[in-house]
């Protein structure tokens, strides 16, 4: 296959050559060449990695289904009652939820997913049984790894470590964990347990940390303890972190640095909020950072569309990014960044001017979309788009191709 006329990271136009799944070569656009069939039209539009939304609640998704007025109450605890009390009241089945959202995601582009399926004594390993079978379904279309995720907590309520322990037995990719502090109030037994299982079942962990402040660097550094204790270096993630650019910069400098040192993972979903750390400092410290939606438009928030193009122009915006190559920069993050979590074979963003995933050699997994420059395309979002993955066109015009 041969991507021609497309413009990789927005330079010069060029025919990118595809093959088994690889990026084999890149030269300039011959407009002389005759096309053979399988080939791609790019038409002049961008070329870029696929995006990787490393932090999604496919779960808890209402993507599909009709508005309806936000309910829930402040904090995790009261949000996650309000998710419990109403996540049945639909005729529509929660897998065919779960697996629209997926497919929506596919169509705009994102071809990595790493998403959460909440277990806990309410819904069992019901949400976990959607996710999986929509990873399923679309094996062909998109990389999904699913965390188990004790969104009611671990300790609270008795029998959840025994669904937790189940859903990594049928094959979940990450064990989460939840404000240890906060939420559980008893952050070492909190994290014995998450870290237990995930040595136990080999797999990664992911902290969901909300904690404000002085709080959350507790936690954190209870979390790093570990790292460096049980030898996880590269296999931790922390998600959100909200509030650890709030303390003091010689404690924000810190975390950085062991973040990069013991290789801990940092998951965005470009929050609102003012104390989260700065995005530059952590690439350029080396830390791998990666973008995610979070909830979908569900009994959490109103917000979330499936488009991590959007998101990107959020991160960018939360950033205050104005010039080309920081806007550049929440791209590369939204798409190569949340790759290299997801798997390190994946090369990592490095710095404001590093813009990897569309080389000789990369895995031909790219978005072509329409813009005149890459930031033109996040503030822009245009429609026209081809998405691939493993070197096979999985969506084309918003609409997923079957294979």
């Amino acid at each position: 296959m041969i991507l021609r006329n497309v413009r990789p990271w927005g330079a010069d136009a060029a025919d990118i050559t595809v093959e088994d799944g690889r990026i084999v070569g890149v030269a300039p656009h011959d407009g002389r060449a005759v096309p053979q069939a399988g080939d791609v039209d790019g038409r002049g539009r961008l070329a870029l990695p696929a995006f990787s939304d490393v932090h999604v609640h496919l779960d808890s998704s209402r993507i599909g289904l009709p508005f309806r007025p936000h309910t829930g109450a402040p904090g995790v605890w009261g949000m996650m009652l309000n998710d419990r009390r109403h996540w049945r009241e639909t005729d529509v089945p929660h897998a065919e939820i779960v697996a629209g959202t997926l497919e929506q995601m596919i169509q705009r582009g994102t071809t990595r997913v790493r998403t959460y399926a909440q277990v806990d004594v309410d819904c069992r390993l019901e949400k976990f049984d959607s996710v999986l079978a929509a990873k399923e379904k679309y094996r062909d279309h998109a990389d999904v790894q699913i965390m188990t995720f004790p969104q009611a907590g671990i300790l609270r309520e008795a029998g959840t470590v025994d669904y937790l322990e189940e859903s990594l037995r049928q094959g979940a990719d990450v064990m989460g964990g939840i404000d240890p502090c906060q939420l559980d109030r008893d952050p070492v037994r909190h994290l014995d347990i998450v870290f237990g299982l995930a040595e136990k079942y080999q797999v990664e962990v992911d902290i969901h940390l909300h904690e404000p402040g002085a709080l959350g660097v507790f936690s954190t550094d209870l979390v790093l303890e570990r790292t460096r204790a049980l030898g996880m270096q590269g296999k931790v993630t922390i998600s959100h972190a909200y509030d650890l650019g709030s303390v003091s910069e010689a404690v924000s400098r810190r975390l950085i640095d062991e973040f990069a040192e013991l290789d801990v993972a940092m998951a965005t979903v470009a929050p609102s909020t003012t104390g989260h750390l700065r995005l530059v400092d952590l690439v350029e410290a080396g830390v791998r950072v990666g973008l995610g939606e979070d909830g979908q438009r569900d009994y959490w928030s109103p917000y979330g569309n499936c488009d991590m193009l959007d998101r990107t122009w959020q991160l960018a915006f939360v950033n205050g990014f104005r010039r080309d190559d920081h806007i550049e920069l929440a791209l590369a993050v939204a798409t190569m960044g949340g790759a290299s979590i997801m798997s390190h074979a994946s090369p990592r963003v490095t710095g404001v001017g590093d813009r990897p995933g569309v080389g000789v050699g990369d895995r031909a997994d790219l978005v072509l979309v329409d813009g005149e420059t890459p930031t033109s395309a996040v503030m822009d979002r245009g429609a026209d788009r081809t998405v691939l993955h493993d070197g096979r066109v999985v969506a084309d015009g918003m609409r997923v191709v079957p294979l």
